[in-house]
């Protein structure tokens, strides 16, 4: 959770930009806060809140919009545009403060609320999923692990005992999940999908290899890895082209 010297603390900081204008106090900075935040903004403020969260741990207290961005991995400008989305202003020539800053991001995420995810297909990647340590201190707590294989239903991995599919409605009134992950064959996610969504969830994440339906309230994010690691080999070649060109040219 924010603390609440966090939460109570003015927004009184100035806008750091090349020029220095429109402190955060202003309607314009106001307005900024209440945006939508765009999806290519919003996927980049993950990265802005673990390298905060690195350097909280190195006992940082203040950090330039240029060191910031240069642990991101991407440019000053696009930076300050991001955290301008949440009315997050540094002040010229002393930057943001890593503590505030952090605690902005997180209330944008969402991640000061209480998210308890349920884990639907304990396969190897479904007990390394139950069996990550970065949930916790992210604000997700995995709450259950479901699987249909008769084989594996009361194993434990770690704290968690895997549950039959066959029961997750009952489980997931039981431990108040609302939030999903899928990690099962094609052939069974939407019917699994389809479950999740008649018993309230509307946020799941996907690692099977399949689009699936549901209505418009209910948000699905896929996870891809072939489809990423396609896109991967995509930039390779590319990458080796252009290396086979320039050694072409000095050779000639």
């Amino acid at each position: 959770m924010v603390p609440d010297e966090i939460r109570s603390k003015p927004t009184e900081l100035e806008r750091e930009t090349e020029n220095g204008e429109s402190p955060a106090g202003t309607p314009a900075a106001g307005a900024a806060a209440q945006r939508h935040i765009p999806p290519a903004s919003l996927a980049r403020l993950p990265i802005y809140l673990r390298a905060l969260t690195a350097m909280l741990s190195d006992g940082r207290e203040r950090v330039s919009s240029e060191e910031l961005a240069e642990a991101a991995g991407v440019n000053s400008p696009k930076l300050r545009k991001d955290l301008s989305y949440l009315g997050s202003y540094g002040t010229r020539g002393v930057g943001y403060d890593v503590l505030y800053l952090s605690g902005q991001i997180s209330a944008a995420l969402g991640l000061t609320l209480n998210w308890r995810v349920a884990i639907v297909g304990a396969g190897n990647l479904g007990r390394a999923l139950a069996g990550y340590p970065g949930f916790g201190s992210r604000g997700f707590e995995v709450v259950a692990l479901l699987d249909a294989d008769p084989m594996v239903i009361g194993q434990e991995v770690g704290w968690l005992r895997i549950s039959p599919a066959d029961s997750l409605e009952d489980v997931l009134a039981k431990t108040r999940a609302n939030m999903a992950v899928l990690s099962v064959p094609a052939e069974v996610a939407q019917d699994l999908c389809d479950r999740l969504v008649e018993c309230g969830i509307t946020s799941i994440l996907n690692f099977a290899p399949v689009v699936l339906q549901a209505p418009e309230d209910v948000q699905i994010r896929k996870v891809d890895m072939a489809t990423e690691l396609q896109i991967l080999a995509y930039h390779a070649q590319r990458a080796q082209a252009s290396q086979i060109a320039a050694r072409a040219r000095l050779a000639r």
